[in-house]
């Protein structure tokens, strides 16, 4: 699979527009701020396919990138306190509309800041994921910015604070370093394949 082709497809502002499922698609949800954006910059060796910012709650459309037979799709970060209420609602029905609808969800990959505990809406939204039976791996970014003792101190703590942990596929991610680009990709390719 050749990720350099990967390409900006389309942003939608609210989910009516978004037209019915044509491929496989694989989603990548996660609070505002935590990496989704530089993630799928790694992911597809772009230095900005998706547009990173400094400012969390940037991402507030569900963007589409087209890589071969498959749509990878950024849906906007949740959990940011400093939008107004209106926004946060067209924001709830984007993201609950795009993932409560007849899609070709192939999975999500959930992405959460290794280095804090999982924040309430992250739980919300892996519960969420685990009640709607939607295939999920959750993806810890920002690893580089952590320690091997802290490491190792997160991932234990991990085990209590993730529901079905121990069921989960988890892979460590850093968008610096690179670490855990090729497990992700690795399951893209073979989401690909089964397309």
């Amino acid at each position: 699979m050749n990720y350099n082709n990967a390409k900006f497809f389309a942003s939608y502002g609210k989910f009516e527009q978004i037209p019915e499922p044509s491929r496989a698609e694989i989603a990548f949800s996660g609070r505002s701020n935590v990496g989704k954006s530089s993630l799928i910059n790694k992911i597809f060796n772009r230095k900005s396919l998706a547009r990173v910012s400094a400012v969390p709650g940037k991402t507030a459309t569900i963007n589409f990138y087209e890589l071969e037979n498959v749509y990878c799709v950024d849906l906007p970060g949740y959990g940011y306190a400093k939008v107004s209420k209106s926004e946060k609602e067209r924001w709830n029905k984007l993201i609950g509309g795009y993932l409560g609808a007849e899609r070709d969800l192939s999975l999500v990959f959930q992405l959460i800041d290794f280095r804090h505990p999982p924040t309430a809406d992250d739980l919300s939204m892996v519960n969420f994921l685990i009640d709607g039976e939607f295939p999920f791996v959750i993806v810890l970014t920002k690893a580089d910015k952590l320690s091997k003792n802290q490491r190792a101190e997160r991932r234990e703590k991990l085990k209590t604070e993730l529901p079905c942990a121990d069921e989960l596929t988890i892979i460590e991610f850093s968008a610096e370093t690179g670490e855990g680009a090729d497990e992700i990709r690795a399951i893209i390719e073979e989401i690909a394949e089964e397309s």
